[in-house]
């Protein structure tokens, strides 16, 4: 149901800060930065993972962790750099590779990309409200404060979304 225009909304906890939106991409495996995803193009190119060929570039992206080596935190932060990152990480796990990488391109580049913990069933309830409007091009909006608290909320397609803090 949507309430304000917005469809779904849930709260998180922030392990980097920061602000993004975009189409949520929903990953059904972890995933390795460093040889899983090309850092010039940020397309997943593991030719295991099941959605090899998907493009991370402005995304929200969303999987249970990481997986692999240190080295995807200097990968994330490149991708960023160069503008073909995610616009924001949703995890059901804490996750310091990527936490890392967020927090190296945020002091190295000026750019701010929220990492945020949900619990499971905030992730599910999340995916699957996603999935009932995807073919719409709903949007999802991340908002991760210093101060710990996160909010995540998921726009149905021509809905104009505000800009406010974490719920």
């Amino acid at each position: 149901m949507t309430i304000s225009g917005v469809e779904w909304t849930c709260a998180g906890t922030t392990l980097c800060a920061g602000q993004g939106s975009g189409d949520l991409l929903v990953l059904a495996e972890p995933l390795s930065f460093w040889g899983g995803t090309d850092r010039r193009t940020g397309v997943i190119i593991d030719a295991r993972h099941p959605q090899h060929g998907t493009s991370l570039a402005g995304r929200v992206l969303m999987m249970d962790a990481s997986r692999g080596s240190s080295s995807s935190s200097s990968v994330l932060a490149e991708q960023l750099r160069a503008g073909v990152g995610p616009a924001a990480i949703l995890l059901t796990a804490r996750d310091a590779i990527l936490a890392l990488g967020a927090l190296a391109a945020a002091e190295l580049y000026g750019i701010q990309v929220p990492v945020v913990l949900l619990d499971a069933g905030e992730a599910a309830g999340l995916a699957a409200a996603a999935r009932a409007c995807a073919a719409g091009g709903a949007r999802v909006s991340v908002t991760a404060a210093a101060d710990g608290r996160a909010g995540v909320e998921l726009f149905p397609p021509g809905t104009q979304q505000p800009t406010k803090g974490p719920a």
